[in-house]
């Protein structure tokens, strides 16, 4: 028999219906609700909750015949029934350490029973999901406090952190102290007061939001940049303003706060451009006081300063000389 145009576009069209109705079928999403988080916070087991609601929407649906499976790294795996009700299914997955997501989709294989009690076998799966994993994360409420002064010891709570995360106000870092997987601390750095900051934790490139702090200053009636009374209220004082020491002589250093230290201590942030020619402590104004002396000695010969910032100022400088 001869074929003409229309028999051609006929065969043609009822061809792409037939791919159509199966690719409608094979890809019916109804019956099958992700519950699965799209990000999930990392874990040290590396275990991580795939969960669903499948209710199979076809009238001759055949009760018990229900196959749920979860399709993943090339794996079929099989859903359970979940304690949180009949028609949630669920599985834990275990993925390899370093992964940052996970791809899967959810499938699933029943019995139908028609009119005619003729059974056939259907299926039905979702389109492919991602959920990310959380390396690093922050609960809701993680800033201990708020606000606070320079110096002040501030907690955060979450998961994942390291010992390689630093705490930002806006672009500004923080000294960081790593506590746990769970907890990390900063000192509020000393940037200018009175105002608000966005405080992120991040290492590397990747940051991750915290909250907002505003670092406080002294209360006064005329406050400068730092958020100090110009009206003498008061600011760090160092003594001695200079350094002059022999190779392996010690001495006294004492900072005296204008606020007293909260719960934590407070920390005075103090660097140094000869670094080889000191040898000092952390300074930590203990809480409950505001002045605190610690020993300083005399490296290697040179000359240079210390660089120190606290309450009521932005930086001071004590020029220190070894010989």
């Amino acid at each position: 028999m001869q074929n003409n145009r229309f028999s051609h576009a006929r065969r043609i069209f009822l061809g792409l219906g037939i791919a159509l109705s199966l690719t409608l079928v094979g890809c019916q999403t109804p019956a099958i609700t992700n519950l699965t988080p799209l990000s999930l916070p990392e874990n040290p087991s590396q275990i991580y909750t795939v969960s669903a609601r499948i209710t199979p929407h076809d009238s001759g649906y055949i009760a018990g015949t229900l196959l749920p499976s979860l399709i993943i790294d090339g794996q079929k795996l099989a859903l359970r029934q979940s304690a949180l009700g009949e028609d949630i299914f669920e599985i834990e997955y275990q993925i390899p350490g370093g992964r940052s997501e996970l791809k899967y989709y959810i499938q699933i294989n029943y019995l139908v029973k028609n009119n005619s009690g003729l059974i056939s076998a259907r299926e039905d799966y979702t389109p492919l999901q991602t959920a990310q994993i959380l390396s690093r994360y922050v609960n809701a409420d993680a800033i201990e406090a708020n606000r606070g002064p320079v110096g002040a010891l501030v907690g955060i709570n979450g998961r994942g952190f390291t010992p390689n995360d630093i705490v930002y106000f806006d672009e500004t870092s923080a000294r960081t102290v790593f506590e746990s997987a769970r907890a990390i601390a900063f000192y509020v750095p000393g940037i200018e007061a009175n105002r608000n900051y966005r405080v992120t934790v991040g290492s590397g490139s990747t940051k991750t939001p915290v909250g907002t702090f505003r670092i406080d200053g002294p209360t006064g009636n005329s406050s400068d940049s730092t958020g100090f009374s110009a009206a003498n209220v008061g600011s760090l004082v160092v003594s001695p303003s200079a350094l002059n020491l022999r190779k392996g002589e010690k001495t006294a250093l004492t900072f005296t706060s204008p606020v007293n230290a909260t719960a934590g201590g407070l920390l005075i942030d103090v660097t140094t451009d000869a670094p080889q020619s000191v040898i000092m402590p952390e300074v930590i104004i203990p809480a409950g006081s505001n002045v605190v002396t610690i020993t300083i000695e005399g490296g290697r010969p040179g000359t240079g300063n210390l660089f120190i910032k606290g309450p009521g100022v932005k930086e001071l400088t004590v020029p220190i000389s070894v010989k």
